[in-house]
């Protein structure tokens, strides 16, 4: 892809044997098919296979003036960058390469922003003229995916290793146990199959939540194109509840959907809704004998937006944890005498993060201890109007 680049960087503004445009009209609408390199063919006497519209090239292409202004944006590059395109010309790193561009020379910038989902574009910069004066060509290479592989891949290595060395080392003490001392006691056997049993449990989870917060991160920079019908959103996530054993599901209250629809992922939406109830159901419980009580449901906003909601009557959370919990792999030791056994992978609110930073979301976490926590997502949208 970086050849490609590079080769139409050179034709655009070095020629190559036929007339290259930057696009049918400028951003005024004015002045086709204008031409910046001229080959061996006449524009005057040649054919329509004399002239190639840049806009049709596989790539995404800006014209900035010597001192960073934009002049022209490619159809391609509106529709990659969308409303980030603005950032990527305004970036430091890109205006001191215009700036100091020189004739001649191919200068290649990485750029990096973090607003509003973190983004990596490198940039190929070239001299151009555009309707006579000075100017310069950009090519823009999105590379957000394989930044966020090699992310993955180092995280992998810092964190998820770490996270799966303690349940494979209690399933190989565990193994050597029942093929030692326990290989002929039956009940030491069957307790610890069902420890084992949990660790390997643990241990998919995890691997699971792993592939599914790659898949998202390399999505994040895309904004969704679907629709999600509300009613339906939370059709599904009812049927997805009913799969979870009866002492899990709690007194599970889902509200009645209002009507109307939104832009996104239905199936990401659906699954922030399952990892806060999950959430829900694994920490907020209640001190016995107080009965576990668990609140879903969504809202229109007077002021736009969608609201979901999440909220429990458990112990809640302390303040100083908030900031924290959609971390990946941060967990919160539970006290004394509420300790379930599984503290979770840690994954569950960093997916949620993500996914909703993708939608162009807000997620809100509240709690008081004693009192319960409340989840809220933001999402945009309009009300169906009535």
């Amino acid at each position: 892809m970086t050849a490609l680049v590079l080769l139409v960087v050179g034709l655009v503004v070095g020629g190559g044997g036929a007339w290259f445009v930057l696009s049918r009209h400028d951003m005024a609408g004015r002045l086709p098919y204008y031409p910046v390199a001229r080959g061996a063919a006449d524009p005057v006497q040649g054919t329509d296979e004399d002239t190639i519209a840049v806009d049709d090239l596989p790539v995404a292409l800006l014209v900035l003036a010597r001192n960073g202004r934009l002049l022209h944006a490619g159809a391609r590059a509106q529709n990659e960058f969308a409303e980030g395109l603005g950032t990527m010309i305004r970036h430091p790193a890109l205006q001191r390469a215009v700036s100091e561009l020189q004739p001649g020379n191919v200068t290649e910038v990485r750029i990096e922003a973090d607003v509003p989902v973190r983004r990596v574009v490198q940039a190929f910069v070239k001299a151009a003229r555009w309707h006579g004066q000075p100017a310069c060509v950009v090519v823009l290479l999105d590379a957000t995916a394989r930044d966020a592989l090699d992310r993955a891949r180092s995280d992998f290595v810092a964190h998820a290793s770490h996270e799966l060395r303690t349940p494979l080392a209690a399933l190989i003490g565990f193994i050597e146990t029942l093929q030692g001392p326990a290989a002929n006691d039956a009940v030491a056997r069957q307790k610890f199959l069902a420890i084992m049993a949990r660790q390997a449990s643990r241990m998919q989870r995890l691997i699971d939540r792993l592939l599914y917060l790659s898949r998202v991160q390399m999505l994040e920079h895309q904004r969704p194109q679907g629709q999600v019908v509300v009613a339906e959103l939370l059709g599904r996530f009812r049927d997805e509840l009913q799969g979870k054993p009866a002492g899990e599901r709690a007194a599970l209250v889902v509200h009645d959907a209002p009507p109307g629809s939104l832009r996104g992922d239905a199936d990401q939406i659906l699954q922030v809704l399952v990892n806060l109830c999950e959430n829900a159901l694994r920490y907020g419980r209640p001190q016995a004998p107080a009965v576990a009580r668990i609140e879903v449901g969504a809202q229109w906003l007077d002021t736009g937006g969608l609201l979901l909601f999440v909220r429990d009557n458990g112990p809640g959370i302390e303040p100083q944890h908030l900031p924290r919990l959609t971390e990946r792999f941060y967990r919160i030791t539970q006290p004394a005498g509420r300790n379930t056994g599984d503290q979770g992978t840690g994954l569950g609110l960093a997916i949620v993060r993500h996914i909703v930073d993708r939608h162009g979301g807000r997620l809100d976490i509240t709690s008081v201890p004693g009192e319960g926590t409340r989840c809220t997502v933001w999402l945009p949208g309009q009300p169906p109007v009535t």
